[in-house]
């Protein structure tokens, strides 16, 4: 990954559940909703990728970005970039019918998401390996957010696939 000096660490535990774990969360969506270096990281890649399933779907797929930086979306089919207020607009998109969007990496996002109460499920990939070093999903500052865990699969490599959807906050708690 451009700016890492990890990078590359996720290819080792792709197989076949790992796979289909990610064709299924695509084939469940109606797009991507994601923040711009994420965006700018898979639009330099997808477009000129080998065709594929995978890079099928990644290019026809509607997406989102959000960014504050960004005057315009990159050549990249399909791709539109929100303006304003991100929380806004993310609630705006969610009312309209559709699939629900999916969020891969964006990390910025989705501490913004997660302040305005609009992450409806979270599907988390726990790979068995120790970096180091990196961002934090789950910063310090981000609100309390009991979740229940509605799934789970282990791939092949030892990837644990979560995935949570966030529960009613007790109000004794």
């Amino acid at each position: 990954m451009r700016g890492s000096s990890t990078g590359g660490w996720q290819l080792p535990y792709f197989d076949e559940v790992f796979g289909k774990a990610v064709m299924d969360a695509m084939s469940a969506s109606g797009g991507f909703l994601l923040g711009r270096r994420t965006y700018e990281i898979f639009a330099a890649y997808w477009p000129s990728a080998p065709e594929d399933e995978l890079a099928a779907r990644m290019n026809s797929m509607p997406k989102f970005v959000a960014s504050t930086t960004l005057q315009e979306p990159l050549e990249w089919e399909n791709s539109t970039l929100l303006e304003g207020d991100i929380g806004e607009e993310v609630a705006n998109l969610k009312e309209q019918p559709g699939e629900d969007l999916l969020v891969i990496g964006s990390g910025d996002l989705v501490q913004t998401l997660m302040q305005h109460g609009l992450v409806d499920e979270f599907r988390l990939m726990v790979h068995p390996l120790v970096l180091g070093s990196g961002k934090r999903l789950f910063r310090d500052g981000s609100p309390k957010t009991p979740l229940i865990l509605v799934d789970t699969t282990t791939s092949g490599t030892g990837v644990l696939i979560l995935t949570y959807q966030p529960a009613e906050e007790d109000s004794k708690g």
